[in-house]
């Protein structure tokens, strides 16, 4: 099969699987195909699927991975006052580490929003099937929602990370009290545990509760970069920690925090 042949079948695959589906024409266009492809992916329910199935999706996706480019974490440049400490400004889900920190909701099973913008429904996306199907049985293992705070590790399939970490960060409604700010630094301390136990080496963090969860970038980078280098001081064996931002303000933010004066 071409590219483009392995996303028709992919995408004829989803609408077979529910009947309402059955009037929904396949559009023409390369861009319209792709944005049904991850919606059907997005609302796609945690269940078992065909192998063949997931030889051509992780064919597909491994091709569009390597189309949108692969960032190797350990040729970014360190700070220079702590080389284990990366500041990057990117797409979290195009880079190379033993794991990416994905900020999920306490359901811990992906966004189901089609086309959602968050980083836990670009993650699932690119990643592909396998890791709702996989994050779900430890999820129905675990018998309850996902504490805020705390985090899961999971292979990253389709990623050219090893493996994901995923927290729920804490959801801001009024003004930020200490219980958020404690809440917000487990995350962080909670992924770092996990990894060292996991003997990983690197570990990207994205702007955990920023987004979707409005905890405000200002303080919410303050708890990031203290609660890091706050574990980095113990004895550990990750020896690198890459903070990923995407927009710009987020990167002026880090920028001042890491930088030399604050060394």
């Amino acid at each position: 099969m071409t590219h483009g042949e392995q996303r028709i079948y992919l995408i004829r695959e989803l609408l077979t699987e529910d009947p309402q589906y059955h009037n929904i024409i396949i559009p023409s266009d390369v861009l319209e195909q792709k944005k049904l492809l991850r919606a059907l992916m997005n609302i796609r329910p945690p269940k078992p699927i065909d192998e063949d199935f997931l030889r051509i999706q992780d064919e597909y996706l491994a091709a569009e991975r390597d189309q949108l480019g692969i960032v190797d974490g350990e040729l970014l440049p360190s700070l220079p006052c702590d080389s284990r400490l990366v500041l990057w400004q990117g797409d979290i889900t195009t880079l190379k580490a033993d794991a990416i920190v994905n900020a999920a909701n306490s359901a811990l099973r992906g966004c189901f929003c089609p086309l959602h913008s968050c980083i836990d429904n670009i993650i699932h996306s690119r990643s592909g099937i396998q890791l709702r199907i996989y994050c779900d049985k430890i999820m129905s293992a675990q018998g309850y929602d996902e504490p805020t705070g705390q985090a899961k590790i999971t292979p990253a399939y389709n990623l050219p990370s090893k493996y994901i970490l995923h927290t729920v960060g804490p959801i801001i409604y009024g003004r930020v009290t200490r219980k958020d700010k404690e809440l917000l630094a487990s995350c962080y301390r909670s992924c770092l545990e996990l990894a060292d136990k996991s003997a990983l080496k690197s570990v990207a963090f994205c702007c955990i509760s920023t987004g979707e969860f409005h905890f405000p970038n200002q303080e919410a980078a303050e708890i990031a970069v203290k609660t890091v280098r706050d574990f980095l001081q113990g004895n550990t064996g990750i020896d690198r920690v890459i903070f990923n931002v995407f927009k710009d303000t987020d990167f002026e933010i880090y920028r001042s925090l890491l930088g030399e004066d604050q060394c």
